[in-house]
C-alpha cells in the first residue's frame, strides 16, 4: 500500500469518524429534545395536579366552613321536636289544664321555640314544606298511605315529623303519610277473591 492510498484511507475513516460523530451528536441532540419534551410534559402534569388539587382543597374548605355544623344542625333538630311534644302534652293533660299558669308555661316553651327557629334560618336551616305535595323521596320518607278520595294519589296529606334543609342539604326527611286512592272497583275485585277463596 503506499502513502497515496494510506493518506485516502486515513482520509476516509476520518470522514467516516465525522460522520458518526455527526450522527452520533444529531441522536443526541434528538434525545435532548425528546428528554425535554418528556420533561415539559412531566411539569405541565406536575402543574395541573398541583391546580386541581388546590382547587379540591379549596371546595373541601368551603364546605367544611358551611356545612361544618351539619350534624350540630341534625342533632338540635331534636329539641324542636321536643318542644312540641311537650306543648302538646300540657295541653291535653287534664290535670294541667285546670291549673292557670298552664298558659305561661306554654308560652315560654312557645318563646324558647321561636328563638330556636329563628337561629336555625339564620343559619340556613329550613323546613321542608311537604303538605298538599307530589311525594318526592328525596324530600319525604313515607310512613303510611291514607285511603282519600280528595286528593290525587301520591299526594303528601299527612306530616308526621317535619324535614328540614341546611342550605341545598338534607338534614332530615320528612316523615310523611301518602293518598292513596280508594277504588271501587278494587272493593269489587276483593269481593270477587272472597267468593272465590269461599269455593
Amino acid at each position: 500500500m503506499t502513502k497515496a492510498d494510506k493518506k485516502k484511507e486515513e482520509k476516509t475513516e476520518l470522514k467516516n469518524e465525522e460522520t458518526s460523530l455527526k450522527d452520533e451528536n444529531i441522536k443526541k441532540e434528538v434525545n435532548i429534545e425528546e428528554k425535554l419534551k418528556i420533561s415539559e410534559d412531566k411539569l405541565l402534569r406536575t402543574l395541573a395536579e398541583m391546580e386541581n388539587q388546590r382547587r379540591r382543597f379549596e371546595k373541601e374548605r368551603q364546605e367544611a366552613f358551611e356545612f361544618g355544623g351539619f350534624s350540630f344542625a341534625k342533632e338540635s333538630l331534636s329539641l324542636l321536636d321536643n318542644m312540641d311534644r311537650a306543648t302538646d302534652s300540657f295541653k291535653n293533660d287534664e290535670n294541667l289544664i285546670k291549673n292557670k299558669n298552664l298558659d305561661k308555661v306554654i308560652e315560654s316553651i312557645e318563646i324558647i321555640k321561636k328563638d330556636l327557629i329563628s337561629i336555625f334560618k339564620k343559619n340556613n336551616i329550613e323546613p321542608i314544606e311537604c303538605i298538599d305535595k307530589k311525594f318526592d323521596p328525596n324530600f319525604h320518607q313515607a310512613m303510611m298511605e291514607v285511603d282519600t278520595d280528595d286528593k290525587e294519589s301520591g299526594t303528601v296529606v299527612q306530616e308526621i315529623q317535619k324535614g328540614y334543609m341546611m342550605k341545598d342539604r338534607l338534614l332530615r326527611p320528612s316523615l310523611v303519610g301518602v293518598a292513596k286512592k280508594t277504588n271501587k272497583n278494587n272493593e269489587k275485585v276483593s269481593k270477587v277473591d272472597e267468593k272465590k277463596d269461599k269455593k
